[in-house]
C-alpha cells in the first residue's frame, strides 16, 4: 500500500515529442519563406529606407495620426534616398505611405515569426517535450531569428546617409543569406526530429564531402544574387545570353580586380547569370546520389533549380519585372530547402 502510494505521488517522465516539434518548425519555415517574399517587396519597391528608426517595441504600430504621418515622412526627407532620388521624382505623403507600409508589414512580420518560435519553444521546453540533445540547436536558431532582426536594421542604417541613395549591398547581402541560412536550419532540425520519431535513432545526419563542396557553389551563387539585387544589377542588361551584345561585357577595372568583382553591377550581373550554370551542374551531380534513396527529393532539387533558371531569365528579359522578381528570390529560398533536404537524404548514412 505505501510503495503504491509512492509511486501513484512521483510524477511521470516527459515525453519528448520530436513530430510535434517537427512540424511546428516546419510551419515557421513556412513563416521565413513568408518574410523572404515580403523582404523581395521591399527592396523592389524601394520601401526600406522609409523607416528610419529601429524600435522594436513602439514601432509595432504604425503611424495612427496625420502628425504621425508627418513626422515619420520628415525624418524620411532627411534621407540621401528621397534629396537625390525619390524627392526630386515628385514623392509626396501618399506615396510615402505606400513604401511604408512595405517596410513596416515586414518588420511586423519578423516580430511574428519570432513569438511564434520563442513561445512554442518556451511551451515545449517547460513540459520537458524537446528530445535530448536538441536544446542547444533550438536556441541557437532563436539566436538566428534575433540576428536576422539586428541584421536587417544594421542594413537600413547603411543606407541612411545623406549621400546614401541606397543600402549596403554586403549587408543586404547578410541579411539575405542569413535568412537562407535560418531556413535550411530549420528543415534540416525538423528532417532531424522526424527521423527520430520514425526510428528512435537520436543522432543528427552530417553533411558530406559531396553536399558540403556543392553548399559552398550554391551559396556563392546566392551571394552574387543578393550582390546583384543590392547594386541594381539586374538592370545591367536586358538581353541573355548576351550583355550589351557581348557575351563577356565591359567592366570598369580601373579600381583593381578586388572592386570590379565586389561593385561593378556588369560584372556581377554577368558572374551570377553564368555561375548559374556551375550551381546547376553540382546539383545534378548531388541529385544524381540522392534519387536511388529518395526520389521525390532528387524531383524537388531538379525542380527548384530549374524553375529558378527560367525566372532569373524571364527577370532578366523583363527589365527585372517585380513579380517576376520576387518569384525568384522566393524560389531561391525554396532551392535552399530542396538542397537540404537531399543533403539529408545523404547525410543520414553517416549516423
Amino acid at each position: 500500500m505505501v510503495a503504491h502510494a509512492v509511486s501513484a505521488g512521483t510524477a511521470s517522465p516527459a515525453t519528448p515529442r520530436p513530430l510535434a516539434i517537427a512540424r511546428w518548425l516546419l510551419a515557421v519555415a513556412t513563416l521565413v519563406l513568408i518574410m523572404v517574399m515580403m523582404g523581395g517587396i521591399t527592396r523592389l519597391t524601394e520601401s526600406g529606407l522609409s523607416i528610419t528608426q529601429w524600435n522594436p517595441v513602439t514601432g509595432t504600430l504604425p503611424p495612427l495620426s496625420e502628425a504621425d504621418w508627418q513626422s515619420e515622412f520628415e525624418l524620411y526627407r532627411q534621407t540621401g534616398e528621397y534629396q537625390n532620388v525619390t524627392g526630386p521624382a515628385g514623392m509626396d505623403l501618399a506615396a510615402f505611405k505606400f513604401i511604408y507600409f512595405w517596410e513596416w508589414f515586414h518588420r511586423l512580420l519578423g516580430r511574428v515569426i519570432g513569438l511564434a518560435f520563442a513561445v512554442p519553444l518556451a511551451w515545449f521546453w517547460l513540459r520537458g517535450a524537446i528530445p535530448a540533445g536538441y536544446k542547444p540547436r533550438l536556441l541557437a536558431l532563436l539566436a538566428l531569428g534575433g540576428l536576422q532582426g539586428a541584421f536587417g536594421w544594421f542594413m537600413v542604417r547603411s543606407g541612411l546617409g545623406s549621400e546614401m541613395t541606397d543600402v549596403s549591398h554586403f549587408w543586404l547581402s547578410i541579411h539575405l543569406l542569413t535568412a537562407f541560412f535560418t531556413f535550411g536550419g530549420l528543415i534540416w532540425t525538423a528532417l532531424d526530429l522526424r527521423q527520430l520519431d520514425a526510428q528512435g535513432r537520436g543522432r543528427s545526419a552530417r553533411f558530406t564531402k559531396l553536399t558540403l563542396i556543392v553548399a559552398m557553389v550554391v551559396f556563392l551563387q546566392m551571394l552574387l544574387g543578393a550582390w546583384v539585387a543590392g547594386l541594381n544589377a539586374g538592370l545591367a542588361s536586358d538581353t541573355w545570353p548576351l550583355m550589351q551584345g557581348r557575351l563577356v561585357p565591359e567592366a570598369d577595372w580601373s579600381r583593381g580586380a578586388w572592386w570590379t568583382f565586389t561593385h561593378d553591377p556588369f560584372w556581377i550581373h554577368f558572374m551570377h547569370r553564368w555561375w548559374a550554370w556551375v550551381a546547376v551542374a553540382a546539383l545534378i551531380v548531388m541529385a544524381r546520389q540522392v534519387k536511388p534513396r529518395n526520389r521525390r527529393a532528387s524531383i524537388a532539387i531538379h525542380s527548384a533549380f530549374g524553375i529558378q533558371i527560367l525566372l532569373g531569365i524571364a527577370t532578366v528579359l523583363t527589365g527585372v519585372a517585380l513579380w517576376l522578381a520576387v518569384a525568384h528570390q522566393v524560389v531561391g529560398a525554396l532551392l535552399v530547402g530542396a538542397f537540404a533536404w537531399g543533403a539529408h537524404v545523404i547525410g543520414r548514412e553517416r549516423v
